[in-house]
């Protein structure tokens, strides 16, 4: 089988390299977006049902995450799944100072979207190609991804139902008490 040219990638007719580049200008917009909600909003970003769904312990671990880290956390973020759509409005929230927000989410962006989208997209082109050749081990390396999938969510949960302790209310601080 030939490995197609990299240059030459497309998605819905248009280049990769545009598509990349608008997906990493959408998704700093979309990061604005979040700073400016969370800075609005405040404390009542607890009450909203975005907050409740996400529940007020992790919202506090992602504020000491931020209060730590600065907009360091914030480029951090973008690696982090968890953390990827919830630290910027925390970060607003707290005020974190929008210059180095700003600063920390173009370079998270920068970075992020072209290193995930071309490795997902070579990750994709790589199975293709093994099917291609092997329909059999093809469809075996997708079952090793699925179970390993499985475990880790039957994992997390497990753990997540065995009640890690609280932290005390005096080691938790929250946008409230800044």
């Amino acid at each position: 089988m030939r490995i197609p040219d990299p240059t030459a990638a497309s998605v819905f007719g248009l280049p990769l390299w545009l598509v990349v580049a608008v997906g990493a200008v959408a998704l700093f917009g979309a990061f604005q977006v979040y700073y400016w909600v969370g800075r609005r909003l405040g404390e009542a970003l607890y009450r909203s049902r975005v907050g409740r769904r996400i529940g007020r312990e992790r919202i506090e671990r992602v504020e000491n995450v931020v209060r730590r880290w600065g907009a360091l956390a914030v480029y951090g973020c973008f690696w982090v799944p968890g953390l990827r759509h919830t630290l910027p409005w925390v970060a607003g929230a707290l005020r974190v100072d929008y210059r180095w927000y700003v600063t920390a989410s173009a370079l998270g962006c920068l970075t992020w979207v072209p290193v995930t989208s071309f490795g997902l997209y070579s990750l994709l082109w790589a199975w293709l190609s093994l099917a291609a050749r092997s329909p059999v081990l093809a469809a075996a390396v997708v079952a090793v991804i699925a179970v390993a999938v499985a475990l880790l969510v039957r994992r997390r949960r497990r753990r997540g139902r065995g009640g890690d302790a609280p932290a005390a209310p005096e080691a938790v601080r929250s946008c409230r008490d800044a």
